[in-house]
């Protein structure tokens, strides 16, 4: 499994040929703060990459979640909508968002990898 960021603190994991998982970084929890709310995309709606497609709220501010690659999103993390505090006690793991079917591999290869993503972090 392939774990890939955005510069806006999303993470996405190809779990297999098409489909991937999503959620936020630790940096991005870390930065919100205690999570209590978020707003998880519909089932089957389709998103470009970089729509907007949640929403995390925490008690500092509220975030939206963007598409880090274009695609339809064929499940949800109800878990996480009972409790959102999953996003920040292990938000790389059982705290990801919503699972999705890519459609364009390539964008998904564009993404920054792990080093990439600790270099970004450096500059903030």
């Amino acid at each position: 499994m392939t774990t890939k960021f955005t510069a806006d603190h999303e993470w996405i994991n190809i779990e297999n040929h098409e489909a991937a998982v999503v959620g936020i970084t630790v940096h991005a929890q870390d930065a919100l703060g205690d999570v209590v709310f978020v707003e998880l995309p519909e089932v089957g709606r389709h998103f470009t990459q970089g729509e907007v497609a949640g929403v995390v709220e925490s008690v500092k501010a509220a975030a939206d979640i963007y598409m880090p690659v274009s695609g339809e999103v064929i499940e949800v993390n109800e878990a996480l909508r009972a409790d959102p505090a999953l996003a920040n006690t292990d938000p790389m793991g059982e705290g990801w968002f919503f699972k999705l079917k890519t459609s364009d591999r390539a964008q998904f290869d564009a993404l920054m990898d792990s080093p990439g993503y600790d270099e970004l972090l450096k500059t903030l």
